[in-house]
């Protein structure tokens, strides 16, 4: 049995960003193995066959390879900020489903052969949904931050991305402002730190 659980991930993945940001606020000891995407190392896939990060190797064995289960699962071993009974599960399905559907044909229209303004229209559609709820509370899940909040803005930072001009122009203020104090957090400094790629045989 390992001392930790072991994290594969891929620094600029918006999964795994919220998987390494759960997996900090709850203080979780773990062995983070960044991982090459061309060159995926054998104990992940391994571990599942799946061959996406994150992927968490728990101490007795056991894998967790769903970014939102690794967030459920760091946040039941310790819940600082008292990120799970204040989730909206609605919420953050509506944007894994119907908004990385449109920030990928977006993001990469040729390769889904997709006009990304239509795309990029219907995303705006559900970040104009976010900023009524902002308009009423600070964060998505109440007055302080919380576990919707890192579960979404990796995508909608990937969003903002793609036309950061046309986004700071186009996006509502609200958004705006939600994403900026999430992307200036300590937290998501913390999880964005540069980590050399894990080789086969180091620990």
């Amino acid at each position: 049995m390992r001392d930790s659980p072991v994290l594969y991930s891929f620094r600029r993945c918006p999964y795994a960003m919220r998987a390494r940001m759960a997996l900090l606020v709850s203080g979780t000891i773990y062995t983070h193995r960044e991982v090459l995407l061309r060159n995926k190392p054998a104990a992940m896939l391994a571990a599942s066959a799946k061959g996406t990060v994150p992927v968490l190797v728990l101490m007795d064995g056991a894998v967790v390879d769903e970014s939102i289960d690794i967030m459920h699962w760091a946040l039941s071993q310790h819940d600082p900020e008292d990120w799970r009974p204040r989730a909206d599960a609605a919420l953050v399905a509506k944007f894994d489903g119907a908004f990385k559907h449109h920030l990928d044909r977006y993001k990469y229209a040729a390769r889904y052969d997709a006009d990304p303004l239509t795309h990029r229209a219907a995303g705006l559609e559900l970040l104009a949904e976010l900023d009524e709820r902002l308009k009423e509370r600070e964060y998505l899940d109440g007055d302080t931050r919380g576990f919707s909040d890192f579960a979404l803005f990796p995508f909608v930072r990937q969003f903002a991305g793609v036309d950061e001009h046309w986004f700071a122009a186009q996006t509502p203020t609200r958004v705006r402002e939600w994403l900026a104090i999430l992307v200036a957090s300590e937290l998501f400094e913390r999880a964005m730190v540069t980590i050399a790629p894990w080789a086969e045989g180091q620990s």
